[in-house]
């Protein structure tokens, strides 16, 4: 306790006030010493050698004074705090290195928090599930350009059970399938948000525990059991506004009476459902989902249930829902199939904020080196009076850490305003329901502490290159002009040459992600998208009954909502249709007589109203468009687009030609099997997406009227002369006269639902092009200090050139050569590692080639010209340079 005592007492006497303490600390040792005097005089000693002999006994006042000090606190602390003002007084002084080596600090620490933050919201701490990254989904991939189905990752019950009993690589299943339930408060019936069937052991398979009450059991699944189910809470707080009281309340779901049993945490929200209900038939069909057996891998269990396939297929063919002839099955996990398109985008910002973090580090490593070199006379003079290496190194170390904790601090700040920054950014539905991007503190831990390592060692360069050579060179009058040996001047270069390269990289891809968002959004998509809307309805259970009432039915309702639509003021043209375009469009294969084809012709089709041509503006090439009649009379007629007519029918007249869609053909769908359409018009093209990168294309289309079919969402739309959204509201409060159970379940504007799309491409060009300016700007930094302080070390070569005769001009066009050189030999560098990196955004551009030659022009120019800009300042200051001081310069 007494050592504790005392050494806290040392602790707070290094924030008391010392120059006090010293003043009566001399003057204790000043009246010990008097007392000694006056005993030595009363001895007989004269005055001179009776003080002599005080200060032999006392051991000198300095020393004395030093050891008393040393007592009363923490030398090594107090040492050290001299340390740090020291370095704070030292990097003020010279503020244009501090700030841009801060600035290169905050800038890599900042960026690479943020990216690696996005990387493990996402990627490793991504959902709250058990063994997360074990957890497998699979499909069936139709390897041939044939047949109407291009896959599938819906199974039939034959199927999931020869996958569940016959598997050697899951531990673990589970099946779930997608429901719709209508819900009836005692005054209204209406339909609850989507929801999902699940067996019994799912809620154990995720291990999840719930919120409030009890999860789903294999109990609840047996044929017998109560009905029960689990609500998401999102519904309950949207529905119930979080009210605990409606736990094991009965609910009438689908006309039966089902117990709330549990409602599960916030972070949990498997298959996007509302609810979960037990999958009490064990003939049902669904997805599944399984976990891997510790040891085994994708590639085992997508070979494993491959097998499987196969000999399902071989054995028990479903004729209703066959496999394809020639097929794989593609297994990946549950989280890559969540994160769709998201995780190229994250394979693109993590090579992006790699290459901007080894322009950070070439930057700082730069500074550092050029501030050692100048440093060095200063270090050997120090060392030569007698410093010691561990009170040099102790002195560095502080200076290091002073500049490394300042840019730390701004390095968090960046981070932090950044990871909110991305997720405001971040593409709308981009991320699974209950993900969210997160700052992660031991990511910033991780590079808080790489970033004071790498600062220290490099700081510490000065100290163990002086204290290893020779004193005498770096102490001589010439010293400093001589002070960068070759290999540093070769280092230095290096360094800038690669800054130069991966700033080349990163511009390249920005600049590639730009011209391919310019081409797609100011692609002519073949017909105007603003001022209109678009809304699809969820109806009860009526009007999903027997297969002829429920087309009926959606036939009247269709033809009355069409005719409301009309009678809106402002209102130029309406339309229905199965899909919104062009996000939105179903395909099928297609089948004319007398031309018999292999491969798949992919059509994309459309059930519409004849409204459809007038809305989306297509022209009528030739033949006619069909009517209303023919939506009354449910005629099997069609109207093709120019692309379809032109791929299918070349030199010939398509008109009164018979088509068969395929997709209509599957015996499930309420639809026509087996019927083929007679052309009876062709119309203008408009393009649509491609699902296969970010891109407009032309697709053969071909349109039937709505009235044929019965199985599909009915979208309403409808093109206004101003602004559409005020006149949802009014569709709304209409819906409600026609049928209370009614719902507008998706609603909004063409023009909306593109900028939604842009925001993708957008979210990875802004990300990209961050990330290329930042490293522009530690290049631009970077040859600046390089040249300024090449400069500096060739002043009096520079003097001796002037004044043997050399004009200015020819001393800036050896700097700016010098410079130069180092540019372009990063440029060429940089060129080829882009050729060769090209790959990785191949699938992120659209209608540009990956090398595009107009893109590399644009990059070399800027590169060039930035670079030579940078070294012209230091190169006008050298051209400026007066002989007569330059020689003396030393």
């Amino acid at each position: 306790m007494n050592s504790l005592r005392s050494t806290l007492t040392r602790f707070l006497n290094l924030f008391r006030n010392h120059s006090r303490h010293d003043r009566e600390l001399s003057a204790e040792l000043a009246s010990h010493l008097q007392l000694h005097i006056d005993d030595n005089l009363r001895a007989g000693l004269s005055p001179d050698e009776a003080r002599r002999a005080a200060l032999l006994k006392l051991g000198g006042l300095e020393q004395t004074k030093e050891r008393v000090r040393d007592q009363r606190s923490l030398p090594f602390l107090e040492t050290l705090f001299h340390d740090l003002h020291f370095a704070v007084r030292s990097l003020s002084k010279d503020r244009r290195l501090s700030l841009v080596a801060i600035l290169a600090l905050t800038l890599g620490i900042g960026a690479s928090t943020i990216v690696f933050s996005v990387i493990n919201s996402i990627y490793i701490d991504a959902l709250p599930y058990k063994s997360l990254h074990r957890l497998v989904v699979f499909r069936v991939q139709n390897l041939a350009n044939e047949g109407a189905w291009k896959g599938r990752n819906y199974f039939l019950p034959g199927e999931l059970r020869a996958f569940r009993d016959e598997n050697h690589v899951f531990e673990e299943t589970i099946t779930y399938n997608g429901i719709r339930l209508v819900y009836d408060n005692g005054r209204t019936t209406r339909y609850w948000p989507f929801g999902a069937l699940v067996t019994g052991n799912t809620f154990d398979f995720f291990g999840v525990a719930p919120l409030l009450g009890r999860a789903i059991s294999p109990d609840d699944a047996r044929p017998a059991a109560t009905p029960v189910f689990v609500m998401s809470y999102k519904q309950w707080q949207s529905e119930f506004a979080g009210d605990p009281k409606i736990l094991n309340s009965v609910f009438i779901l689908n006309d039966r009476p089902t117990t709330l049993i549990g409602i599960m945490p916030p972070d949990f929200t498997a298959f996007n459902a509302s609810f979960w209900m037990p999958l009490t038939d064990t003939n049902s069909d669904g997805r599944m989902i399984g976990r891997l057996k510790p040891g085994a891998s994708i590639v085992s269990a997508a070979s494993d249930l491959d097998a499987i396939a196969h000999q399902v297929q071989k054995t028990s063919p479903n004729p209703a829902f066959p496999l394809p002839r020639n097929f794989s099955i593609i297994a990946e996990t549950l989280l890559d199939s969540q994160i769709g398109a998201l995780k190229a985008t994250l394979y693109v910002l993590f090579a992006a904020v790699l290459l901007l973090l080894l322009i950070a580090c070439a930057n700082v490593a730069n500074l550092l080196l050029a501030r050692a070199t100048i440093r060095e006379r200063e270090l050997a003079m120090r060392a030569t009076l007698g410093a010691t290496r561990a009170r040099l190194i102790q002195q560095l170390i502080a200076e290091s850490f002073a500049l490394a904790a300042a840019g730390c601090l701004a390095g968090c700040s960046m981070a932090y305003f950044g990871v909110r920054l991305i997720a405001v950014l971040m593409p709308t539905h981009a991320l699974p329901e209950g993900m969210s991007i997160r700052l992660n503190f031991p990511v910033l831990l991780i590079a808080l502490c790489v970033a004071l390592c790498t600062t220290i060692l490099c700081g510490l360069a000065p100290v163990l290159y002086v204290l290893s050579r020779d004193l005498q060179p770096s102490l001589a009058a010439a010293g400093r002009s001589n002070g960068a040996t070759a290999r540093q001047t070769r280092l230095r270069s290096v360094l800038v040459v690669a800054e130069v390269a991966f700033s080349v990289i990163l511009l390249l891809g920005s600049g590639l992600l730009l011209r391919s968002f310019l081409v797609l959004t100011r692609t002519d998509l073949g017909f105007d998208p603003h001022n209109v809307l678009f809304f699809r309805l969820s109806l009860p259970k009526p009007y999903n009954t027997d297969v002829d009432v429920t087309r009926v039915k959606k036939n009247a309702l269709s033809r009355q909502m069409l005719e409301y639509l009309r009678s809106l003021p402002g209102v130029t043209s309406v339309a229905a249709s199965m899909l919104e375009p062009p996000l939105e469009s179903d395909f099928t294969d297609t089948i004319i007589p007398g031309k018999p084809h292999t491969e798949r012709w992919e059509t994309h089709e459309e059930a519409c109203s004849s409204g459809y041509f007038e809305l989306f503006g297509m022209a009528l090439l030739r033949g006619r468009l069909f009517n209303r009649g023919d939506e009354a009379a449910a005629r099997y007629v069609m109207v093709v687009n120019d692309t379809f007519a032109r791929l299918y029918f070349p030199n010939e007249d398509p008109i009164g030609r018979k088509v068969k869609l395929d997709v209509l053909d599957r015996t499930f769908l309420d639809a026509p099997h087996n019927t083929y359409f007679e052309i009876v018009g062709i119309v203008s093209d408009f393009k649509t997406r491609d699902f296969d990168n970010p891109s407009w294309r032309l697709y053969p289309r071909a349109f039937i009227p709505y009235t044929v079919q019965g199985f599909s969402w009915r979208t309403y739309m409808a093109r206004t002369s101003s602004d559409p959204g005020p006149l949802l509201k009014t569709i709304r409060k209409e819906l409600e006269t026609i049928d209370p159970n009614i719902e507008m379940s998706t609603s909004g504007t063409l023009e909306a639902s593109l900028r939604d799309f842009y925001r993708g491409p957008q979210f990875e060009l802004a990300s990209v092009s961050s990330f290329a300016a930042i490293g522009l700007l530690l290049v631009v930094i970077g040859i600046a200090s390089v040249m300024f302080y090449t400069v500096s070390q060739r002043t009096r070569e520079v003097g001796i050139r002037m004044a043997l005769g050399a004009q200015s001009r020819e001393i800036l066009f050896m700097v700016l050569a010098s410079g130069f050189t180092l540019i372009a030999s990063g440029l060429v560098l940089g060129v080829t590692l882009s050729v060769a990196a090209a790959r990785l955004l191949a699938s992120r551009i659209s209608q540009i080639s990956a090398v595009d030659p107009w893109t590399l022009l644009a990059v070399a120019f800027l590169v060039l010209l930035v670079g030579l800009v940078s070294c012209y300042l230091p190169a006008r200051r050298a051209s400026r340079t007066d002989p007569s001081i330059s020689l003396r310069y030393e």
